[in-house]
């Protein structure tokens, strides 16, 4: 899959609905998207997602009802739920311990930020839930980029069932359903958007 220019692909990035069915994506494809959109950043490099991948048709025909009958959700190549980790402090030793091995921190630093994680987690009940959705967001925005660079078109959906999608698929306790994302090749053009002029949105300094 080739990759094309970073500007090309924001602004011809749009949610795509309409799929060709036939168009496929191998599971070597589909890892190699995923490998790029888990290289989003994340609070303390936590990494706070997990994909769950409906590939098979069989399992996106499942998917579909939990999806309110999206049909892009049958007619793409795959369709990826975004979940966040509501346990991502537990990622923690293993990400720094990663680094002191490779000698990009010291063990007294990695024991230093592996208090301060599990403090602030312990000491603040929303933090999980917030972290979970705020990092697999980031995560979520790079797969739709990197799939556009790669000539590939996504939709980001929110209109889903997520305690069906939980109970359906057997998805622990300890992942929140974020979003689903249909990924493959558009047989309908999307339609363009219209924004706002940048300048209502942006504030200076202060309101």
């Amino acid at each position: 899959m080739s990759t094309r220019d970073f500007t090309d692909v924001i602004n011809e990035r749009h949610s795509v609905r309409k799929y060709d069915p036939s168009a496929e994506l191998s599971a070597e494809e589909i890892t190699e998207l995923l490998e790029d959109a888990a290289k989003a950043p994340s609070s303390w490099n936590l990494q706070h997602w997990k994909f769950l991948v409906f590939h098979d048709q069989q399992a996106k025909e499942q998917l579909l009802p939990i999806a309110y009958n999206q049909e892009q959700v049958v007619q793409a190549s795959a369709v990826v739920a975004i979940l966040g980790d509501l346990e991502a402090d537990q990622n923690a030793d293993r990400v720094y311990q990663d680094a002191v091995d490779g000698g990009f921190m010291t063990e007294e630093i990695k024991t230093a930020l592996v208090s301060q994680i599990k403090d602030a987690y312990a000491t603040r009940p929303e933090m999980a839930r917030d972290e979970a959705i705020r990092n697999a967001s980031l995560a979520s925005m790079q797969l739709m980029l990197t799939a556009k660079a790669k000539e590939l078109d996504t939709c980001a959906m929110g209109g889903f069932n997520a305690d069906e999608l939980v109970k359906a698929f057997g998805i622990p306790e300890r992942y929140l359903p974020v979003m689903l994302i249909s990924v493959g090749k558009a047989a309908k053009t999307a339609h363009q958007t219209a924004r706002f002029p940048i300048q209502e949105a942006i504030v200076w300094n202060k309101f």
